[in-house]
């Protein structure tokens, strides 16, 4: 089966690299650094590495308090952090600068794979969540490095997906050392896909482990008395396109209820920067973008965040938070970061990928969860209206975040293990 996928992927790969050419065009950054994805460096690198892949920025910034727990203890040996987008690229970049190396991750084809082992020669290796390539887990097999999927999370969804290719998952998942998963549920789900039971513990979230930086809190606090003054502000965080013409469209009925009203969008890509823009002024709203670095004035209705690696300081900046990819089917973001920074949370219905979280966070009344746009215009106006009840779901996110950090710790106990001489 792996053979086979082999060559479907060589087969594939002039149009995987047309399409990374043909995404460049709205965000350049695909097509800069090509040479990676395919383990081609111009460059020495230090070998026996610490190497963590992360996908995108999601699972860099999970990935981030498990790395520097690591650096701390092992300050000796060099970490590499792998991603697959360029806004996990500047994610890593902007948080952990020149202390890791980075590069894209290969493509998952023996000849590139075995061109970045040889690279780097990883002493351990990380994969972050959910990632499983058939021909690097081989590959790390082979070389005998310790390979480890750390914060794992299989949806239901995904666990189907992977039952109808046993053949291709079974053999992969047996090149791991252990799974480190964030609950029962996903302990099981990996169990059923193929993962030996013996090799998956449940050791929690890493992502609660958050750490919000004082500074990125009064950057935002600053910018939201200079650049929103007597404005109440909402922010949309890692929206998706079709969000925002929810949110444009509500826009004008919220305002109408509470004038002072500041639509704050960040979409979740930067090629949708423009394109979202765009339609708020095709919507009649006044635009404002944070690349022209100047204030709102009272006439102002959306101001958008075509910034990258502020999304914790624009929290700050707002007095409400929905949390996007979770009015349409793309299965919500992390609603921790804004619980984190003490602003009040809501989102959407299409919560797959963080069910779990969503479901005690509205058990410890810690957010608002919103079936459609009608209630979602009914929380923002409540969140308004009644202090206490906002305050009271601030200090309940504030506490269930704290009630559930350590898996950070647990999972670098974990990588510990393989590092004993």
């Amino acid at each position: 089966m792996r053979i086979l996928y082999t060559l479907l992927f060589h087969l594939a790969l002039p149009m995987v690299l047309l399409r990374l050419y043909w995404r460049g065009a709205r965000a350049p950054e695909y097509r800069r650094r090509w040479r990676e994805r395919l383990a081609i460096y111009p460059f020495q690198s230090r070998q026996g590495v610490i190497w963590f892949h992360a996908v995108s920025v999601g699972e860099a910034e999970a990935a981030f308090p498990l790395i520097k727990l690591m650096q701390s203890r092992y300050p000796e040996l060099p970490v590499l952090v792998t991603t697959t987008t360029p806004t996990g690229s500047a994610r890593v970049r902007a948080v952990l600068a020149d202390s890791v190396e980075h590069v894209y991750l290969p493509y998952d084809l023996p000849i590139v794979v075995g061109r970045f082992i040889a690279h780097f020669r990883p002493r351990l290796a990380v994969a972050m969540e959910k990632e499983i390539w058939p021909n690097l887990f081989a590959a790390c097999a082979e070389a005998a490095i310790p390979l480890f999927i750390v914060n794992a999370r299989l949806s239901a969804r995904s666990a189907r997906s992977y039952q109808k290719i046993p053949a291709l998952v079974r053999p992969a998942l047996a090149c791991v050392a252990a799974i480190a998963v964030q609950t029962d549920e996903d302990r099981a789900r990996f169990i059923e896909i193929g993962a030996e039971p013996g090799k998956v513990r449940a050791l929690g979230n890493i992502k609660f482990d958050v750490t919000i930086d004082p500074a990125a809190v009064a950057k935002g606090q600053s910018l939201k008395a200079q650049a929103f003054a007597d404005r109440w502000v909402l922010i949309a965080a890692s929206t998706h396109h079709g969000e925002e013409d929810v949110l444009a469209e509500l826009y004008p009925q919220l305002k109408a209820a509470l004038p002072e009203l500041l639509l704050l969008i960040v979409p979740r890509h930067p090629e949708r920067f423009q394109p979202v823009k765009t339609l708020c002024e095709q919507r009649g709203l006044r635009v404002v973008m944070r690349s022209e670095q100047r204030p709102c004035s009272a006439q102002t209705d959306v101001y958008i965040g075509d910034s990258m690696g502020e999304l914790k300081m624009l929290y700050a900046a707002a007095d409400a938070a929905f949390v996007g990819g979770s009015l349409v089917p793309v299965g919500g973001h992390n609603v921790l970061e804004p619980a984190g920074v003490g602003v009040p949370v809501v989102f959407g219905p299409e919560m797959f990928n963080f069910q779990e979280i969503a479901e005690r966070m509205l058990a410890a009344e810690a957010a608002i969860q919103c079936a459609d746009a009608t209630a979602l215009s009914a929380a923002v106006l409540r969140l308004h209206q009644d202090g206490k009840f906002k305050n009271r779901l601030v200090g309940n996110a504030r506490q269930f975040v704290a009630d559930n950090q350590g898996a950070a710790e647990r999972a670098a106990a974990l990588l510990a293990e393989s590092l004993k001489v």
